[in-house]
Formats: structure tokens, sequence, C-alpha cells
């Protein structure tokens, strides 16, 4: 919170000082429910009130690190950007399942297609293909997933700076 100057300076040039000082000093957060509820802020310095309105205000939202947040009215929302170790797993398993969906279009496998799935060269890709094997048969319509084999359509990605080799190939029966 800063004052506006060219409000507060005409009714409160003496007291200046102390504004800046006391609005420096407030938790940004309480200061701002006060103000939604009683419409402003009220400071008493040597006797003399203070009353600065929104209008009298400038305000400005600072943002934690690993935070973001958007206001709007009377409402704040605030999200943790945090990418923790389970979100990054997420993440990995997502362009995964992402790349092995864009490998059954380029073979040009039906939607209702089942298919085998291949992964090598890389042991922490294929860690996490084992420890979500039944999602990922589940989301890519996958009879079985072969690790350390490769056959069918190959192609070889970087997934979020891993290098592996994918196959697909369809199930005939």
């Amino acid at each position: 919170f800063k004052p506006q100057l060219k409000t507060v300076g005409p009714k409160y040039g003496k007291q200046l000082g102390n504004i800046k000082k006391a609005l420096a000093e407030l938790d940004g957060n309480a200061a701002m429910d006060t103000l939604n509820e009683k419409g402003a802020l009220t400071f008493n310095f040597d006797g003399n009130e203070v009353v600065l309105t929104k209008d009298d205000l400038l305000i400005d939202m600072a943002q934690t690190e690993g935070y973001v947040s958007e206001a709007d009215n009377t409402v704040t929302v605030v999200l943790d950007t945090t990418l923790t170790p389970e979100l990054l797993e997420e993440g990995f398993y997502r362009e995964i399942v992402s790349k092995i969906q864009t490998m059954r279009k380029e073979a040009g496998f039906e939607v209702m297609d089942h298919i085998y799935v291949y992964a090598d060269k890389n042991a922490k890709i294929a860690d996490l293909i084992k420890k979500y094997a039944d999602e990922l048969k589940s989301e890519v319509m996958a009879d079985n997933i072969m690790l350390g084999e490769m056959t069918g359509y190959t192609k070889e990605w970087n997934i979020n700076g891993e290098d592996v080799v994918l196959g697909v190939a369809k199930v005939t029966k």
C-alpha cells in the first residue's frame, strides 16, 4: 500500500510522512480485508484522524515466489505453482501417453485398435512405465508393454530432457 499523492497530499499534506510509514508497516491481507469491509483505513497520528479510502491508496499485489495470484473485486485466487516430485512424475507420464497416442496416429492405427507398446534406451522412463503400467495400458489400449525390446513403428523422443525410443505395434488376432 502506498498513498495516492494526488488525493492524500491536499487532504493530509503534513501527515504524509506518517502515512507512508504506517502503510509500509501494514499487513497487506488484513488491511485489504478492512478496506473491503469498512471502505476505509483509519489511522491516528498525534490526535489527528486520517481516513484513507481506496481512492487514496495505490494497491499493488506482491507475488510470493512459488505462487501466482489474481484478484477481481473481493475475490483473490492464489495457486501454488511449486513442482513437487509427484507433479513432475505425472508430467512425464502424461508426455509418454501423448507420444504413444501420436505414434498410434502416425502409424495409421484405428481408434479402437489394440496395440503393443515398446520402450528402450532409458531406465528412468522404463521405471515410470512399470509404475504406471495398468493406467498406461488402459489409456492407450495396450494389451502388453515390453521394455528393452523394439519392433513395429518406432520413434526416438526427448521427453523432458530424457531420450527414449518408443515403439507401437498393432495387435493382430
